[in-house]
């Protein structure tokens, strides 16, 4: 195999709860994971010439080793002295900086490709092993579908699918510093947590309104009093009939899950008119997972 083109999943959080601080600084979560039918595409060709060429439809986009795709492709490379090189073309569509795991996404499909073209047999095991090492997104990015994620994101649990539904996505004009969320998160007595072994339950049963009813993420406390334009396009698709709305991850990406694709649809023409948001997706909830 020479080439291969491959879809990169967003995700969602439907629940984003942080469990404390730990002494290395970074912080303990534990979150629902739900792969969205949103996609960046890579075109991965294999080249005689060594190296890594990366060139991508954003022009804001690096092409070099701080691409997470740059620093998939070179894991590989590493250690499988691979001589040959690889050409990507990576064409973005997932929002950028704004807590969908686009990059994550794209390192993990990078892996998989280089997986696929190279012949190196890893199992997605040990490829999800290999990506942590890129970030702690990646592995959950080569398994998909409906997850609890732990420990600082990379210890994965195999949820049931989540109900499918219609979800619109919406992302304001400003980009959001995961780190600057996670510096200024304050985590105390008052601090009020989702429950996530609630939420599981809901998936379980398949419930659509009791998974909106108990969606909620920690990290707004920090996000929305920073950049209020969130809570507007929160309330914007709740007016437009969202059974819930809730920002994903450190933001400042808005999500709503919706019943049937008619309100979804009515809800997207309202958030364009609304002119709150930069970049507007309908799209639903995906299950099919990478074996």
């Amino acid at each position: 195999m020479n080439n291969i083109s491959l879809k990169a999943l967003a995700k969602i959080n439907l629940g984003l709860d942080v469990v404390r601080r730990r002494e290395d600084g970074y912080h303990e979560v534990r979150m629902i994971m739900q792969t969205v039918h949103l996609y960046d595409k890579l075109e991965i060709t294999k080249t005689k010439e060594p190296g890594i060429v990366i060139k991508s439809n954003l022009s804001y986009v690096p092409t070099n080793e701080n691409n997470l795709v740059y620093k998939a492709a070179k894991i590989l490379m590493d250690e499988f002295n691979i001589q040959e090189g690889v050409s990507v073309n990576l064409i973005k569509r997932i929002p950028v900086a704004a807590g969908m795991a686009g990059g994550s996404s794209d390192a993990a499909a990078m892996l998989y490709g280089m997986n696929q073209i190279f012949d190196l047999k890893l199992s997605r095991k040990q490829l999800m092993e290999r990506g942590v090492k890129i970030g702690a997104d990646v592995p959950y990015c080569l398994m998909r579908g409906t997850a609890l994620a732990e420990g600082i994101g990379e210890e994965l649990t195999q949820l049931p699918p989540m109900v499918k539904c219609p979800v619109l996505i919406a992302k304001p004009q400003i980009s959001v510093s995961t780190k600057f969320v996670y510096e200024n998160l304050k985590l105390n007595d008052e601090t009020v947590h989702p429950d996530i072994d609630q939420l599981v339950k809901d998936i379980e049963n398949k419930d659509l309104h009791a998974i909106a009813g108990h969606m909620g993420n920690v990290l707004e406390t920090v996000t929305i009093p920073e950049y209020p334009i969130i809570a507007q396009i929160k309330e914007q698709m709740m007016q437009s009939g969202a059974i819930n709305s809730m920002m994903s991850g450190s933001g400042p990406t808005v999500f709503g899950l919706f019943e049937d694709e008619e309100t979804a649809k009515k809800a997207y023409d309202d958030m364009v008119k609304s002119g709150l948001a930069k970049q507007i997706y309908l799209t639903s909830i995906y299950n099919n997972r990478r074996d």
